[in-house]
């Protein structure tokens, strides 16, 4: 193993146990996101999307990291969202809560691990298909949110993070 290898699997396990501790790898709490009632789930995932984009951002202002944007496309994204939406809400699992819900000990996350793997073979064999309709439609290259509005990284990093605070200090006058 290499140091990549061992520091991505350093950070998969971190991220299972806080996966595990903020105990959105259960069914209940999956369920609940989905029908608004508990934003813990949403909540976890800014919180998370939140200390990426600092890390990330601090790591490429330092020189450590290059960027390299995959290309916006529509298609692939209304798609791909579509799909993992669908099978979120049938299996109750997005990847990563159903690998740390098998890790868990909750054996049905097997389904949804192997819908996953079914599904991207089903993507590797329907590629070059794919590439030629749903994969063209309006393409827009490789774009990213601060270039797009011509703002410095760090402007739209605060701007999240300030509204990231204030959307979790109305879940939690709602009780959500």
């Amino acid at each position: 193993m290499n140091i990549d290898q061992i520091l991505g699997l350093g950070t998969g396990f971190v991220f299972g146990f806080l996966l595990q501790k903020g105990r959105v790898l259960r069914f209940e709490k999956q369920v609940s996101a989905m029908l608004l009632q508990d934003m813990t789930i949403l909540k976890f995932m800014l919180s998370a999307i939140a200390v990426g984009m600092v890390g990330i951002a601090a790591l490429s202002s330092a020189g450590l990291i290059t960027l390299s944007h995959k290309a916006m496309n529509v298609g692939g994204v209304v798609v791909g969202g579509a799909l993992f939406g669908v099978g979120w809400a049938v299996m109750g699992y997005c990847p990563g809560t159903a690998v740390g819900a098998l890790g868990e000990g909750r054996w049905h996350a097997l389904f949804a691990i192997a819908g996953m793997l079914t599904g991207a073979a089903l993507y590797a064999e329907l590629y070059p298909l794919l590439k030629d309709s749903v994969l063209s439609w309006a393409d827009y290259g490789k774009i990213g949110l601060p270039g797009t509005l011509g703002a410095s990284s760090w402007v739209v990093i605060g701007v999240f993070l300030v509204a990231v605070a204030f959307l979790f200090r109305w879940f939690e006058k709602k009780g959500l």
